[in-house]
């Protein structure tokens, strides 16, 4: 321990006390308090600090409890302190930096370290790469701890399994247990005085030598989010418990934290008395509507390179060649860790714009930049924010687009800092581009609020409103948000505002943004929120879209004080990205046009997808209609009571469940097998609207599932884990708050 520091293992995995403070309602009356991978790079910055294992299914009791005691007995901060101490003074002896310099974390080059005297012979080098100095730091200490630390972490954690979790935002108690130890050990660096430099070397450290990523992946996280998460954790009184309850969400406890409880507040205006939806007139005048998300165009995607590599993203020129012909990248985009090729692009737009040339308006939900979170900068995001807006206005002429900001815009990945930060964290950078950028499309009263927090509202006929909002705000990955998360840039009370004004004026809504308010990368505190909202104008808002997730489904939303009413229904559109599993895809929708009795509802929507597979093997891609919704589901009209008899009807009907999944992944063939848990996941997140409210929104549905499969919900909730309450008693105090849910991609 440094400076006195007492550092219980237990307490990392405990609520922590913290005082009870009154909320602020206003973000600038704060003090200035100051880790695909995809949505997770804070979290995984967590991991590289430390990381932590927790009983899988198949292990005996027994020996859970044993291993679980030998866990919570191990003081890791202590052995890390000393790992990290022994391996700087090799590193002295040695003459090699603990953390690489570099000025740019674009394709940093893997760092190649030169010893003197070794004439850069790759036979004595490699007795000093990071990983042969781990081991060889057995004989450096008497006391052994260092190998201790070592053996006890790469025998106790599953490393694979953590880093599978972050990115595919599936999270569990193994990434929830190495987020806790990794804040505490965090925390406990900064108490003990340790430097920013410091702590960004000790992570680099833990990376490389437990080969959690590449080198080159582990110095571009490091420096890229080292700062920003230090920063933050430095501001704030919080423990590891609400820390990681607040980023992972509820499969990672459900910490009761003051600071990050608010309600937003409703005029005093009575709600209009319910009137029962009527479907649209059959044969009235439709708008086509295309929807687009989730691009992520790569302009470094390289046909023939490693498709197989061990990094979040593959098939460039970087990840070298394929050890095999199979693991070689296709032309036209590749099934594993790979995102779009430009040609593919290029592809896609030419046929919906020869195939649907009366689209009347396009919805463009973001995620523009490729998954290579850990070496993107500014000036390349804007690029291709740049690249891709100048192409949808070649493609699509004339027609209006009206875009979403996705959480891969920001440079680093999911950094969107509220205006209470300071002027050097701004985000102004990118919400100035976006409004030069889409000023193309739309009308210059928009300006404020896109500059603000990039939101805006647009009336696109008479009596038609259009509401773009801006979804990082109720993003868990966004530490900024840890600071304070009372609606960031007054978002919501604006869409509040909007929405009166639209009841008040007859008008019908739309909602767009990214992230799907139920989904598990949406905190529960602006979800609850914007899921009253949601209720409260519901006979105002008739349809929201949004993307993220890069799977064809769907979100419905219940009356909060009658759970077996659905009122509202979220779109969620399929990526054009592969990533991962995936062929790509876009939706067209057909809404209720201009006519005396328009409902502005959805009337039909149909899902388009390119046969990956068939497209490398012939080398001609075909876009194809994969399915239409009520033909495929037989439903009378895409109300929300129809969406949500669909629900019932799939959860009685295994063959009707297998056809959505087969829509849900876009038709992939290498899509992966769903069991019973899988099937009540994918259920359970069609009716989450609300996010991290599973067990209200789902025990019945998934009582039902359980009455064919003789499983309880609680084995689910357990990771498997088919645990007594007894047993469950019986875990040491870290384990009490296993986690309540597993949550679909992000």
């Amino acid at each position: 321990m440094k400076m006195g520091v007492s550092f219980d293992p237990h307490c990392i995995f405990s609520s922590n006390v913290i005082p009870k403070i009154q909320q602020k309602k206003n973000v600038n009356s704060m003090p200035n308090q100051k880790w695909a991978l995809k949505k997770c790079s804070g979290l995984i910055l967590l991991c590289l600090a430390t990381t932590q294992w927790l009983p899988t299914c198949g292990i005996p009791v027994r020996e859970r409890s044993k291993r679980e005691a030998e866990i919570a007995n191990t003081n890791w901060t202590g052995l890390a302190d000393e790992w990290l101490m022994a391996k700087e003074r090799i590193a002295n002896r040695m003459g090699i930096p603990l953390l690489p310099n570099s000025n740019t974390t674009h394709e940093v080059p893997i760092v190649e370290i030169v010893v003197n005297g070794t004439n850069n012979d790759p036979e004595q080098l490699s007795r000093f790469n990071y990983s042969r100095m781990l081991w060889d730091l057995e004989s450096s200490q008497k006391s052994g701890h260092l190998s201790g630390f070592v053996d006890k972490a790469l025998k106790l954690l599953d490393l694979r399994q953590v880093m599978m979790e972050v990115e595919t935002s599936v999270m569990s108690k193994v990434s929830c247990t190495a987020c806790k130890v990794g804040a505490g050990l965090l925390q406990h660096y900064i108490k003990s005085g340790k430097t920013e430099e410091e702590i960004m070397a000790s992570i680099y450290q833990f990376c490389v030598s437990l080969k959690i990523q590449s080198p080159r992946v582990c110095q571009g996280v490091t420096l890229l989010f080292g700062g920003e998460v230090i920063y933050v954790l430095k501001q704030i009184s919080m423990g590891p418990s609400q820390i990681c309850s607040f980023v992972i969400g509820d499969a990672c406890d459900d910490a009761y934290n003051p600071q990050h409880e608010w309600e937003v507040a409703f005029p005093p205006v009575n709600k209009p008395p319910i009137q029962p939806p009527i479907p649209p007139i059959e044969g009235a005048p439709t708008f086509k509507v295309l929807h687009i998300s989730d691009t992520h165009y790569d302009p470094y995607y390289q046909e023939g390179t490693n498709a197989d590599c061990n990094e979040p993203l593959c098939c460039r020129l970087t990840n070298g060649a394929p050890l095999t012909a199979s693991a070689a990248a296709g032309r036209w985009g590749d099934y594993r860790k790979c995102d779009t090729p430009k040609r593919t692009v290029d592809h896609m737009l030419k046929h919906i714009a020869d195939t649907h040339s009366d689209i009347d308006y396009i919805l463009w939900t973001g995620d523009l930049p490729p998954h290579d979170v850990w070496n993107q900068t500014r000036e390349e995001n804007l690029r291709i924010l740049r690249d891709t807006v100048t192409q949808m206005i070649e493609m699509f002429p004339g027609i209006p687009i009206f875009p979403a900001l996705g959480n891969h815009e920001s440079a680093p990945v999911n950094s969107f800092p509220p205006p209470f930060v300071p002027e050097d964290n701004s985000i102004s950078w990118l919400y100035d581009e976006l409004d030069k950028e889409w000023r193309r499309w739309l009308p210059a009263g928009v300006s404020h609020t896109v500059r603000r927090g990039a939101f805006y509202s647009v009336l696109v006929r008479p009596g038609f409103r259009i509401l773009s909002v801006n979804m990082n705000y109720c993003n868990n990955k966004n530490w900024w948000l840890l600071i304070n998360s009372t609606d960031p840039v007054s978002e919501l009370q604006w869409l509040i505002y909007e929405l009166q004004g639209a009841e008040i004026n007859g008008e019908k809504v739309h909602i767009i943004g990214h992230i799907p308010p139920g989904h598990s990368d949406c905190l529960k505190v602006w979800s609850r929120n914007y899921y009253h909202i949601i209720n409260r104008y519901e006979s105002t808002i008739t349809a929201q879209f949004f993307g993220h997730t890069h799977y064809d489904e769907f979100q419905l939303f219940y009356d909060t004080t009658d759970l077996g009413r659905a009122l509202g229904v979220a779109y969620i559109g399929p990526s054009v990205s592969p990533y991962i599993d995936l062929n790509p895809g876009y939706r067209i929708y057909y809404v209720d046009g201009d006519h005396a009795k328009t409902t502005r509802m959805v009337v039909e929507h149909e899902s388009w997808v390119m046969n990956l597979k068939e497209a490398n093997l012939y080398d001609y891609p075909i876009w194809q209609k994969m399915y239409t919704a009520r033909q495929a589901y037989q439903m009378a009209s895409l109300l929300p009571r129809d969406w949500d008899s669909l629900i019932d009807k799939m959860t009685n009907e295994p063959s009707l469940f297998d056809l959505y999944y087969k829509h849900y992944n876009k038709n992939s063939p290498v899509r992966p097998a769903c069991n019973d848990e899988c099937r009540k996941r994918l259920l359970c997140d069609l009716r989450s609207g609300r996010s991290h409210d599973r067990k209200a929104l789902c025990q019945s549905l998934e009582s039902r599932i359980d009455g064919e499969t003789r499983t309880g919900w609680r084995a689910w909730i357990y990771n498997g884990l088919a645990l007594s309450v007894s047993v469950v008693m019986a875990i040491p105090r870290f384990a009490y708050n296993l986690p309540k849910y597993v949550l679909g991609l992000g």
